[in-house]
């Protein structure tokens, strides 16, 4: 697709200084460094639309990990992510549920002006740097959360190279980010579009349908493997139209088309609750919000904008 990348986490041409890594700590004591803060998944925004980024010696960053997250570089300066996921907000509960979306804000007292959002609540409202800076953020900061130990023998491992590798003093193991892929198809049958829905989605939630790539598969063959797994519809032709990173944990998803070979849907109950087929002129009522029975698309998910483009016939 020639307009990919203006999907929401698209690339922003944020320089990464892969290469400057390694003096993550020196950056940091540059009079111009710059971080934005996370906690507990949430982001930290001035106002409703722009990154909050702070100075490294704020009040806000006393007694927090030491580990940083080196993003890169805005013009000369460097740019950083940590965490605070240690503060706890008066009145909040920690051991709450998860929520699908979560509109409320956190406001810490020693940046009053400024809160915490849920990304997926702000993501269709950043600029694409600050889409893919928060994207960058969320990822990595959860894949140091859930990977403190080696796999390999089990010792804890340290944060190094500016936040992007963990290293194993006991057995000398190295450890880096991992981004796992997936493949979101849109199943075309003439003038129809394939949606199913997920058991505990919301009421009227419907997208195109998704799945893990495994390992020695290639995406044409994760389409096709797990459409005919969810729906029971064989796809023949399969083609790559875009990709996002998707930071919840850490996805990129692989957006692809594919034309089905069936039009009968046979689901597999332990994968979907539901799938149906939809026309364009259904899915315009979608869109509109005019639907009795599906909901749009969230915007700034790739979903939303594979469909988008589709009723728009953009998909070249």
């Amino acid at each position: 697709m020639r307009n990919a990348e203006t999907v929401t986490f698209g690339g922003s041409g944020l320089d990464r200084a892969a290469h400057l890594r390694g003096q993550a700590e020196k950056l940091a004591e540059q009079p111009d460094a710059r971080t934005i803060l996370l906690w507990r998944g949430k982001i930290l925004m001035t106002g409703l639309d722009q990154l909050c980024r702070l100075p490294m010696i704020a009040a806000i960053l006393e007694g927090t990990s030491a580990d940083l997250i080196l993003l890169g570089l805005e013009g000369e300066s460097p740019l950083f992510a940590a965490d605070i996921s240690a503060w706890v907000p008066d009145g909040f509960n920690p051991s709450a549920g998860f929520s699908f979306f979560d509109d409320t804000r956190q406001v810490h007292p020693d940046v009053p002006d400024a809160g915490f959002a849920d990304i997926r609540a702000v993501m269709t409202c950043l600029s694409p740097r600050d889409a893919e800076l928060a994207a960058t953020a969320k990822a990595v900061m959860e894949w140091h959360r859930s990977h403190r130990f080696c796999a390999r023998c089990g010792a804890e491992s340290a944060a190094m190279t500016g936040g992007w590798q963990r290293d194993c003093a006991a057995c000398g193991s190295h450890h880096f980010p991992r981004t796992d892929p997936v493949v979101i198809m849109l199943i075309t049958n003439g003038n129809n579009v394939l949606m199913g829905r997920s058991p505990g989605w919301p009421e009227g939630m419907y997208s195109l349908l998704a799945g893990f790539i495994e390992p020695g598969e290639t995406m044409e063959a994760a389409v096709r493997r797990e459409v005919f797994e969810e729906s029971g519809v064989r796809v023949s032709d399969v083609r790559y139209l875009a990709s996002q990173p998707w930071p919840f944990p850490a996805s990129l998803m692989f957006g692809c088309a594919g034309n089905a070979l069936n039009s009968d849907i046979t689901i597999d109950p332990s994968e979907i609750e539901d799938a149906l087929w939809v026309s364009r002129e259904e899915m315009v009522r979608v869109f509109a919000g005019q639907h009795p029975k599906i909901n749009p698309a969230r915007k700034g998910a790739i979903a939303h904008f594979l469909l988008e483009n589709w009723l728009a016939d953009r998909l070249d």
